[in-house]
């Protein structure tokens, strides 16, 4: 009823009463009463009417009653009548005057006054005038603006005496504040600018995502400048009327120069700034007249007037050009999502004035919101402090803020959405799968919490957040990433036998994701690094139109089936991995059937038996590109580090980490000797050598412990439910130790000791040996592979050989090691370089792996082809001709 009372309608109301009230007053008789005309007629026929008059042109009669009529009101009485009536009324009053019972009887026709003329005339207009006036100062917000102030600013003038916000109540944005301080202090002394020739920069815009405190920022300079501050929204430039956003900027501009030093501060410059010449209709736009009026007002600034334009944007990239140019906005200022330590400190400011229990850590929670904004971390507290007041306890717990922190990522939990048991069990082995999948590989992110509660729109989620902050993803990584996210469809096709619709939004990011590698950031070897497709699109399009094609059908079709291929690969390795860990899968199922819910720990726990998955090969994206074999340089803190603690310096020489070539499709797979307590070396984005190994000098390893062997041979019985004391088993042991010892002969040799003779025979032609036959122990699994070797070499300038069956032992030295196929091909070329010094060699080794006939795929027959060319084998003819002499028929 108040919001009734106060909108437009009760002037609307109170208008049309008074000018009915008017209109009345207008037409009424002088004060007469009103009665029927046939109570009238009565009163003549009985003789009751003293005089009478007519008045033609309102069809009305006054008459006067005799004085012994007795009747409620006066003497005077006014009736109208309908066309037709008078000549019966006219009759009656006709014979009592010649009765001379009536003594007066006349007719008029009066002439309406030139007031009232003019009153009735106009009154409609006028009311309308006015509510046109009415209703747009209503348009205009009130606050006594007229209609004829359309033009003028509706910026908001921020004074001294309003509640101040400063710089102390801004965190986790030091180089902004650092940059908008330096605009504060010119404005108090700008003088010791102007001495050293420095200018202040004409405009600041602050442009980032939302919530990351670009408003706050312009209320702290508000706060600590100390000079008139005007603040308005890019919305409040444009109207309905043509012109009125230039007026608006003009007179904005007009009002900050006369009280300059001043700041105008522009939310929203987007509504306003955007790209000109971008609409749909191509034509005039009212909002690049806005920007244009804009555009000349800030190339109009006098720096020494002191007056500063400063704006935010959460859309930077569809600002126009020449708004962003220098002279115009001199200085840009990305306020992006806090770091860690940003998110502390952001997280002690939103703290003040909220109990929080003993033990509370702000660390502790910063570090689990990696990716919060200013305004999702104040919210975290804010849900806190509200469940707190909502379970009547005094003190925030660490309880509430866990719970506050799952409301903001997946929304609150939905206790009234009953799931049935078996529902239960499909979403217990749905996120389990996630979680598995995610912890077995190792370029995910930790699991945090794993849930089958439901909230927002999910029945269960799984929690994945970074130790740390990330800022850049390797292409092993975002493998990875795509197979714990088909780790929950992949549970249920490996557990049901039948998928639900639970994995949609799994497969819509996973199909993002691959896509994204497809055409953005160049992860495949078909494309190479190209960026397909522009994105840009036009600003005032919607997002799906403004996207352009720039390549043709036939690279579309190449872009769906490189992107299948990611999506295929990485849903077959999720199913794989939850094959090869079934035991733990349904150990975190019943572990989640009964808790509902799991965090880090607990997680932590089920997950200790879990075989996990070594870390992927390293990758250039073509087989011509080779990563040199130095390593990279150490970081100068760790040096330091090193040498405060002193400990034995990091190997910077010929052992540092080896990187292989590229093999099949720009893989490289390789090993990284290094000294004795070496940690595996960081790789160069893009040549990274994964999987890094520590290889010890064979002269420097111990000589093989046989009795120890044999005794971890019967503990491994032991382990597995035997007893080696049992007849069969009682020799295994020692047999086992034995041949171990023999298979692992080449840990404890030098390929120097095999390539000792050489010969300077003058040859300079290619030497092929092929079908080296070869037996070696895969070190993931500790069971054998076997296969052939074909090694080449083409002399040195000066004939430089070596006996033909040095080249078969070489490979037995590198063979007899617990291997990956693809190190071993590498460490054969890389001997052979380093010690013949050829012009250039090759390695291709062919081999069956018993881990994928007995175990795993179970695929037997599989044969994997590894090769390592160094040298002028990787001219194409050469090359050829190798592949060539490898391949012919065998007779």
């Amino acid at each position: 009823m108040k919001r009734l009372f106060k909108g437009p309608w009760l002037w609307i109301v109170l208008a049309v009463v008074a000018v009915l009230l008017s209109l009345q007053f207008l037409v009424s008789g002088d004060g007469a009463d009103e009665i029927d005309t046939s109570r009238l007629e009565k009163y003549i026929a009985d003789g009751q009417v003293k005089d009478i008059t007519f008045i033609d042109g309102d069809q009305r009669i006054e008459a006067t009653l005799d004085d012994d009529v007795k009747r409620e009101g006066g003497r005077d009485v006014v009736a109208y009548y309908v066309q037709g009536q008078q000549d019966t009324i006219l009759a009656a009053v006709d014979q009592q005057v010649q009765d001379g019972t009536i003594e007066k009887s006349n007719s008029e026709n009066p002439q309406p006054g030139l007031l009232s003329s003019l009153l009735v005339s106009l009154l409609p207009f006028i009311i309308i005038l006015a509510l046109f006036i009415f209703l747009m100062n209503q348009v205009q917000g009130g606050g006594g603006r007229g209609v004829m102030q359309f033009g003028k600013s509706k910026a908001k003038l921020i004074t001294k005496d309003m509640p101040k916000t400063t710089f102390a109540d801004v965190a986790g944005c030091d180089e902004a504040i650092e940059e908008l301080g330096e605009i504060k202090e010119f404005l108090a002394e700008p003088a010791k600018f102007q001495a050293v020739g420095a200018k202040i920069p004409k405009g600041v815009l602050l442009y980032g995502p939302p919530g990351t405190g670009k408003t706050l920022l312009a209320r702290a300079v508000a706060g600590e400048a100390g000079v008139p501050f005007y603040s308005i929204s890019g919305s409040d430039f444009v109207e309905m009327f043509v012109g009125v956003g230039a007026s608006r900027v003009r007179d904005l501009f007009e009002q900050a120069k006369e009280n300059a030093p001043a700041i105008v501060f522009i939310d929203e410059i987007d509504a306003v700034g955007r790209h000109r010449g971008a609409g749909m209709g191509g034509g005039h736009d009212e909002r690049e007249q806005t920007l244009n009026q804009l555009l000349v007002e800030m190339d109009g600034f006098d720096v020494r007037g002191g007056v500063i334009l400063i704006a935010a944007t959460n859309r930077p990239d569809v600002l126009d050009p020449a708004l962003l140019r220098p002279g115009r906005f001199d200085r840009q200022i990305q306020v992006d999502a806090p770091d860690l330590t940003g998110r502390h400190k952001i997280l002690q400011v939103h703290s003040r004035g909220k109990p929080l229990a003993e033990g509370i850590d702000l660390m502790s929670v910063a570090r689990r919101t990696p990716g919060f904004s200013g305004a999702d971390l104040a919210n975290v507290l804010n849900e806190a402090a509200l469940l707190t007041a909502r379970s009547n306890d005094k003190l925030i717990t660490n309880h509430a803020l866990d719970e506050a922190i799952d409301r903001v990522i997946a929304g609150p939990q939905r206790r009234t959405r009953l799931m049935n048991e078996h529902e239960k069990l499909v979403t217990a082995y749905h996120e389990g799968g996630h979680a598995l999948v995610a912890a077995a590989l190792p370029g995910t992110d930790p699991v945090h919490k794993v849930t089958i509660l439901p909230r927002g729109r999910a029945l269960g989620y799984t929690m994945v957040l970074p130790d740390e902050d990330k800022y850049s993803q390797t292409r092993s990584e975002m493998l990875d990433k795509l197979a714990y996210m088909l780790g929950g469809r992949a549970a249920e096709e490996l557990i049901f036998h039948d998928p639900t619709t639970g994995a949609g939004n799994d497969i819509e990011k996973a199909t993002s994701l691959a896509r994204a590698m497809v055409t953005q950031y160049g992860m495949t070897e078909r494309l190479g690094a190209i960026k397909l497709g522009d994105s840009g699109g036009e600003p005032f399009l919607g997002r799906d139109m403004g996207h352009q094609r720039n390549y043709s059908e036939d690279v579309a079709a190449i872009v769906d089936e490189e992107t299948k291929k990611f999506l295929a690969a990485a849903h077959q390795e999720a199913f794989d991995i939850l094959e090869e860990n079934r035991d733990v899968l349904d150990a975190l199922v019943l572990a989640l059937l009964e808790r509902e819910t799991l965090d880090k720990a607990e997680i932590a726990a089920v997950f200790e038996p879990l075989r996990r998955r070594p870390v992927r090969p390293a990758w250039t994206g073509s087989p011509t590109r080779n990563p040199s074999a130095i390593p990279p340089v150490e970081i100068p803190a760790a040096v330091r580090q090193r040498a405060a603690e002193g400990a034995v310096p990091l190997d910077k020489g010929e052992g540092g980490a080896i990187i292989t070539p590229p093999g099949p499709g720009g893989d490289v797979h390789g090993g990284a000797p290094g000294a004795p307590g070496t940690p595996p070396r960081a790789a160069r984005p893009g040549c990274a050598v994964i999987s890094p190994v520590s290889h010890p000098d064979p002269a420097e390893r111990p000589d093989y412990d046989h009795d120890r062997a044999e005794a971890a041979i019967r503990e491994l019985l032991f382990a597995i439910g035997e007893d080696p004391d049992r007849e069969g088993l009682q020799q295994t042991p020692a047999r086992v130790a034995r041949a171990y010892a023999e298979l692992t002969a080449g840990l404890r040799q030098q390929p120097e000791d095999v390539l000792t003779t050489t010969f300077d025979i003058g040859h300079d032609e290619m030497v092929l040996v092929r079908d080296i036959e070869l037996w070696s122990m895969c070190e993931h699994h500790l069971v054998p592979f076997t296969g052939v070797a074909h090694v080449g070499y083409i002399p040195s300038a000066s004939g430089k050989i070596t006996g033909l069956s040095k080249l078969a032992r070489l490979v037995d030295v590198y063979a007899k090691r617990p291997q990956v196929q693809e190190r071993l091909t590498t460490q054969v070329a890389d001997a052979l370089m380093r010690i013949l010094e050829p012009r250039g060699c090759i390695v291709v080794i062919e081999a069956e792996h018993l881990c994928m006939t007995m175990r795993g795929v179970r695929k037997a027959g599989a044969r994997t082809l590894t090769s390592a060319v160094r040298g002028q084998m990787h001219d194409p003819t050469t090359r050829s001709e190798a592949m060539a002499l490898i391949h012919s028929p065998r007779r």
